[in-house]
């Protein structure tokens, strides 16, 4: 009876590139060479759901990673070189973010470290949102609303903060950049300790070392270098409470920049650009008119005499219309009422959370023994939160605006209303004739204030008038503004001019009177990035290189089967925090596997050793099994477990017809003994492939643990430990094969029909894993149906 159980087999129109397994449910997410990120489920291979390349995030995927839970998935884009988050549930973009160079590997740990530091911590995270009101979901009627901050009634932003616990997203890119992010989100550590392009790391779970491994062309004529080197990050190690809290706080401000920068998008959505119609007629007027008379003295004769030239009824009945003068009421009207709901609801409530959790970072920097070692500035955090404190102010100071813009449009088309329907004389109705002194006077005030001709605005904006002036303020430009708001006469204002130690005071938050609510928002967008920054470079420079061991050179031209999950591949053992590297000699045609083990701390020596693997024959038990001689070559292999490492094995004499091998190797049979493994030391100056001789070696012969994969070229191989489950891939990378590896009998048809009910609900054992992206019945925007078309259209390519 055949080893594991085949659940599922597809052809798929694209080539797969990256496949990951979700670390808690029976999904697999796979990236294609079109830019497509896919989402399917275990049971018959099917398809939940798809993210179509986009122009804005990147349509070049390079790396694939699954938060600890499974509730985000990450991935990188070499076009554009940003990071995107994106959400199990749905195909949505929750956060994402620039680095500087494109990512080639990725890697998303937790820490399982305990203390009863860290648990009094975890026990007293809630305290912020017992303090700080809910942050009010963003309208959904914009096009550029996050759908984290849309969602009414739900911890959308919770959900990507995640558990308390502390997660880390360890990045790779090219020329030797790495940088950790926690929480998938905000940088913690630069690390410029390596050189060459990631092809794969590891964060050991007690945050003591970093492996990485990479592949460095030393000229343009030879093949790369792929050299190991193991970091010790004991800095981060050391200081876990300290760094799990100072993260925790950089994460929430990085959620809630994100929540203002999409406010004020929102705001600037609500700005409509009918509002500047005014001011584009007057210009018009000016430019065509010929009488030598002003825009406002023309106006303010059509106030008191109530009459007008023929050039202003003509600008007035044809262009406006009284038709189109209601509008344009209605329109300002409804236009500043939103943005004055999101500038009291949303810009204030963000800016206040914002200023709260900069306060208590700023109280743990002023405990220096804690946070100093990790950089965590007092004095950068003061600066934040001034910055924070003038972006309030300018706010403020835009709902005044709001305010007497709303007063004297009222006030100004109500009276030209009138005026408009005297000119075509139609019907006056009582109470909107009746206009007081007061009316009057308020009118005239507008008219003298507003409809001033300033030629000099032509050459800025091509235009006379300002009429309007709620939209500077949320125009993103470096321009001061065009119609700054006036101070003549108010008293606060000349007693700080007028005073040197008040107007120097560090407790007043500088006031920017010339510049727009945009330009106040990126100051301090600036401001708060250099303050985060800064710890990210101090612990960067923490990290130093501890071991370093070229391994081998790599294949100078891929051959003609694309290499994608590139050996070496790592491994974390948290149970004895020991780091597996996995790796093939490329040069050799036979290629055996090596097993590199080293210990996360450094410092100590014991069980760490090198050893390499061969494959007898296990399938023809007429040869004698006790031969030393290997029968099989590693295509791929990854550690699906603590104890056990699946491989994809191919006949070493391998000709047309011979079939792939899918296998189980556990350590046990490997570490058999302990000083054998020993026996070989290390010569640093040399490259490991040329000290292959030395190296010992096992010859293992698996007996039940295998199975062979028929009429398909097997390649690459994608597991999951946890969920017992493997994906296997082709070597034209669209035929997949999907296995469950650890099923006692799968012979019985009754059993195979319960199977496939309980595959049928994914991680049905557990309710709290049934989400609605796993339930076909219950996916959103209708994409049950879509999933539909695609496994008949799909169904078609399996011949």
């Amino acid at each position: 009876m055949p080893a594991f159980r085949q659940v599922g087999e597809k052809q798929l129109p694209q080539e797969i590139i990256f496949m990951a397994w979700s670390p808690k449910r029976d999904l697999i997410a796979l990236a294609n060479r079109v830019g497509e990120v896919l989402l399917h489920r275990l049971a018959n291979f099917q398809r939940v759901w798809s993210l179509p390349p986009n122009e804005n995030t990147g349509k070049e995927v390079t790396a694939l990673a699954w938060r600890p839970d499974g509730k985000i998935l990450a991935f990188g884009l070499a076009d554009t070189k940003r990071v995107i988050l994106c959400d199990v549930e749905k195909p949505e973009s929750l956060h994402s973010f620039s680095v500087d160079a494109p990512i080639t590997y990725m890697h998303w740990m937790e820490v399982t470290e305990e203390s009863s530091v860290l648990t009094s911590f975890y026990n007293a995270e809630d305290e912020s949102n017992l303090l700080l009101p809910k942050l009010p979901a963003l309208p959904k009627n914009y096009s550029t609303t996050a759908k984290i901050f849309s969602e009414e009634k739900s911890d959308e932003i919770m959900k990507l903060l995640g558990d308390v616990r502390l997660n880390a997203l360890v990045l790779g890119g090219s020329s030797g950049f790495i940088e950790v992010y926690a929480y998938g989100m905000y940088k913690i550590a630069t690390v410029t300790e390596v050189a060459g392009s990631c092809l794969g790391l590891c964060f050991s779970s007690d945050l003591k070392s970093l492996s990485v491994i990479t592949e460095m062309q030393v000229s343009p004529d030879s093949a790369p270098e792929i050299t190991y080197f193991q970091l010790d990050t004991s800095l981060l190690s050391v200081y876990l409470p300290e760094v799990t809290r100072m993260a925790r706080k950089f994460t929430h401000i990085s959620t809630l920049l994100q929540y203002i920068k999409l406010s004020l998008t929102c705001m600037c959505e609500a700005w409509e650009e009918i509002l500047m119609q005014m001011d584009s007629r007057l210009t018009k007027f000016v430019q065509e008119k010929n009488t030598t008379t002003s825009v406002q003295d023309e106006f303010m004769q059509l106030l008191l005499w109530g009459k007008a030239s023929l050039e202003l009824q003509a600008l007035l009945m044809n262009q406006l219309t009284v038709k189109g003068l209601k509008k344009l009421g209605q329109s300002i009207e409804s236009s500043y009422s939103s943005i004055q709901k999101l500038v009291i609801s949303h810009l204030q409530s963000g800016s206040e959370a914002l200023l709260y959790h900069l306060s208590e970072l700023k109280g743990m920097a002023s405990w220096k023994q804690k946070y100093e070692s990790l950089g965590l500035d007092a004095a950068g955090i003061e600066d934040a939160i001034t910055a924070v404190g003038s972006f309030i102010l300018k706010a403020n100071e835009l709902l005044q605006v709001i305010d007497s813009s709303m007063k004297n449009f009222k006030a100004f088309f109500r009276w030209l209303y009138v005026a408009m329907l005297r000119m075509s004389e139609d019907h006056v109705l009582p109470e909107l004739n009746k206009m007081t002194q007061k009316d009057i006077t308020f009118v005239a005030d507008f008219l003298t204030e507003h409809f001033n001709e300033a030629p000099e605005l032509y050459n800025r904006k091509g235009k006379y008038f300002n009429v309007e002036r709620v939209g500077q303020y949320l125009k993103d430009e470096d321009d001061d503004l065009v119609s700054p708001p006036n101070t003549e006469g108010n008293q606060w204002f000349n007693f700080l001019q007028n005073s040197t130690h008040l107007k120097e005071s560090p407790l007043l938050f500088p006031y920017y009177p010339q510049k727009s609510l945009h330009f106040v928002k990126r100051r301090m967008e600036g401001i708060i990035d250099q303050c985060l920054q800064k710890p990210a470079d101090v612990i960067g420079k923490s990290v130093h290189q501890a071991v370093c061991v070229p391994l081998y050179k790599g294949s100078k031209s891929e051959d003609s089967t694309p290499r994608l999950f590139k050996l070496p591949f790592m491994w974390n053992d948290k149970s004895s925090n020991l780091h597996y590297v996995l790796f093939t000699m490329l040069e050799s045609s036979l290629s055996k596997i090596y097993i590199l083990r080293r210990h996360t701390d450094v410092s100590r020596s014991a069980n760490n050793g090198l050893l390499a693997v061969d494959f007898g024959n296990f399938l023809n038990n007429s040869i004698n099994e006790s031969s030393d001689t290997s029968f099989y070559s590693c295509v791929d292999a990854h550690f699906y477990d603590d104890e056990t490492i699946t491989v994809v094995l191919k006949e070493n004499a391998e000709q047309e017809g011979k079939e792939r091998i899918l296998a189980q190797l556990p350590l046990s049979s490997v570490y058999v003994d302990e000083d054998q493994e020993r026996e070989f030391s290390l010569n640093s100056s040399k490259r490991l492939d040329e000290q292959s001789d030395d190296i010992p070696t096992r010859t293992v012969f698996l007996e039940s643990q295998w199975r062979v994969l028929e009429n398909m070229k097997a390649q690459y191989v994608a597991v999951n430990g946890i969920r017992k489950v493997s994906c296997v891939l082709s070597s034209n990378l669209r035929h997949v094969r999907v296995f469950e590896m650890d099923v006692e009998d799968d012979g019985e048809a009754e059993e195979e029909e319960e199977e496939e009910e309980t595959t049928q609900i994914v991680g049905g054992e557990h309710e709290e894993l049934n989400l609605s992206a796993v339930n076909p019945n219950s996916m959103c925007g209708g994409s049950a149906e879509v999933a539909d078309e695609t496994e008949q259209h799909e169904s078609s390519l399996d011949s």
